[in-house]
């Protein structure tokens, strides 16, 4: 690549951060060919504001599942469920854009519930992007409270998906 070919790959780059910050999209994904042999790929994306998404996206989900899940303690999860869950000082959020997948396949249990004792890098759940499943770890050993994903819904980089503590 030549030198104004690079200037203007960094042009383009700075136009489609642009295009994300005045569209209000958290990613996007370019591939431009200048031959047969010479492409560029580009991939931009920004992190969205955890703490404003995460009433819209995951109030219902969390509410509908946590009751269902622990009946003994239906108080405490309700009284939580009020709070942000992506300010929890256990929160797992995600690493990445993709689907949720709870489970290694259909039909097998879930890799952890409510309740259940993890270690730290114990897989919690799969996280699919690009047609790759990603096996997300626990980043600290305890006690799952709270799942707040559903199997085989979209997420969003930095959302809440589970509490340890």
């Amino acid at each position: 690549m030549t030198k104004n070919t690079h200037d203007s790959d960094v042009a383009f780059i700075e136009a489609l951060a642009e295009l994300l910050k005045g569209n209000d999209l958290t990613e996007i994904e370019v591939k431009r060919t200048y031959g047969e042999d010479d492409t560029l790929n580009v991939r931009v994306s920004r992190k969205q504001p955890v703490a404003a998404a995460a009433p819209i996206a995951y109030a219902a989900p969390m509410a509908a599942a946590a009751p269902a899940a622990t009946p003994v303690a239906a108080a405490a999860p309700a009284a939580a469920a009020s709070a942000d869950p992506a300010q929890h000082p256990g929160v797992v959020s995600s690493p990445m854009v993709g689907t949720v997948y709870l489970q290694a396949e259909p039909g097998t249990p879930a890799f952890v519930s409510v309740g259940a004792q993890v270690k730290e890098g114990d897989t919690i759940l799969i996280i699919e992007a690009m047609k790759t499943m990603n096996q997300i770890p626990a980043p600290r050993s305890g006690t799952v409270k709270r799942v707040l994903v559903e199997d085989g819904r979209p997420v969003e980089y930095g959302a809440p998906l589970m509490i340890i503590e």
